[in-house]
């Protein structure tokens, strides 16, 4: 038997509270939606945005302000200061939106300015990057297309995988891949295009009755939307980094989604006298154990990158933080009432027909 922190006999009502749980749900995302309604949409870094950074450490702590001042006759469009890592590690990033100046004459003004201006305060630029606005907007639309595809995939693997309806997970493909056609025409951006995809997704998987796909796809979207909410909440920026946290974050609570609806089809064929609810709990419950061991320890390695991993990334461990934490917390209560509300038919049913 492997190891276990939870009784085996432990009996937590999570079913019970799953109103609650959707409240506040609810609420979380709708506070990082009107975040992100408020500010316009996503804070987007250089990867999608397009423009220059350039990165410099000082050899003592400087106010953001006199950074600022010292850089106040470079005619740069759009240039933000801002401090970058830990504090102490005396870093700064300097954004400008143009991408129509070569880097070297990007460098050469930063440099000439606050060697002038910077009172003998000594620098070194470490890092200089430059995206141009086109490259940027491909890669946007690349990484949203990329975690449609990835819920996509999931939905018809969950279908195939607990519901052996991959006719059906075919047909819903094959809705998808003709609806975002017809959206391509309407001129919508990217982003909307793909609200619409995830929009018509959870619409299928209700119509054709693929209740486990739509627990998990609708889990997923939990997930994301929350982690992009408190990302925009906290005004941090959304670059490749963070999209590759995404589709980390995906990938992981999918895993913890199989192993609670593993455990509820196993219950399910030996299960005649339970309602389906009490044998999701009961599910649940078997393996919150080996949860709460899977998602602890995964915590704690991505909590030292945060900690102790720098500022490269550190947002890229804190949207993992999120989503690993938010991915656990959907397994039980989004996606388990979820099949709860919309699943198969009650067990003494099952066993009816086993024995018909």
């Amino acid at each position: 038997m492997g190891l276990q922190i939870i009784r085996p006999d432990t009996n937590i009502d999570f079913i019970g509270v799953r109103k609650i749980a959707f409240i506040i749900s609810i609420l979380v995302i709708l506070a990082g939606l009107g975040s992100l309604i408020l500010k316009g949409g996503p804070k987007y870094g250089i990867d999608f945005a397009g423009g220059m950074i350039v990165q410099v450490k000082l050899d003592k702590s400087t106010d953001v302000k006199d950074i600022k001042s010292a850089l106040k006759d470079v005619e740069l469009p759009g240039m933000v200061v801002q401090t970058f890592g830990q504090e102490g590690d005396n870093e700064y990033l300097i954004r400008t939106s143009t991408s129509e100046v070569t880097s070297a004459e990007v460098r050469d003004q930063i440099t000439s300015a606050l060697t002038a201006n910077l009172n003998g305060t000594k620098f070194v630029v470490q890092r200089l990057e430059m995206v141009g606005p086109k490259v940027g907007a491909d890669l946007r639309s690349k990484a949203l297309e990329a975690m449609f595809y990835a819920v996509l995939f999931i939905a018809i693997y969950i279908s195939g995988r607990f519901e052996q309806r991959w006719m059906a997970a075919a047909i819903m493909a094959a809705c998808l891949v003709g609806g975002q056609w017809v959206l391509g025409f309407t001129g919508l951006d990217i982003a909307w295009t793909i609200v619409g995809m995830l929009v018509i997704s959870i619409g299928l998987c209700w119509y054709l009755r693929l209740t486990y796909a739509l627990g998990a796809v609708v889990a997923l979207v939990h997930d994301v939307l929350i982690t992009v909410g408190i990302f925009s909440i906290l005004g941090k920026e959304f670059d490749l980094t963070i999209i590759a946290a995404l589709l980390t974050i995906i990938g992981y609570s999918l895993n913890d989604t199989i192993i609670v609806f593993d455990r509820i089809r196993e219950n399910i064929k030996g299960n005649g006298k339970d309602g389906f609810g009490a044998l999701i709990n009961k599910s649940i419950n078997q393996t919150l154990s080996r949860t709460i061991l899977t998602s602890g320890t995964t915590l704690l390695v991505v909590l030292s990158l945060f900690v102790l991993g720098g500022g490269v990334i550190h947002d890229f461990a804190l949207a993992l933080l999120v989503g690993i934490g938010v991915g656990t917390y959907s397994s039980i209560f989004v996606a388990s009432p979820i099949l709860l509300g919309f699943g198969p038919r009650m067990p003494e049913e099952e066993g009816t027909e086993a024995t018909a």
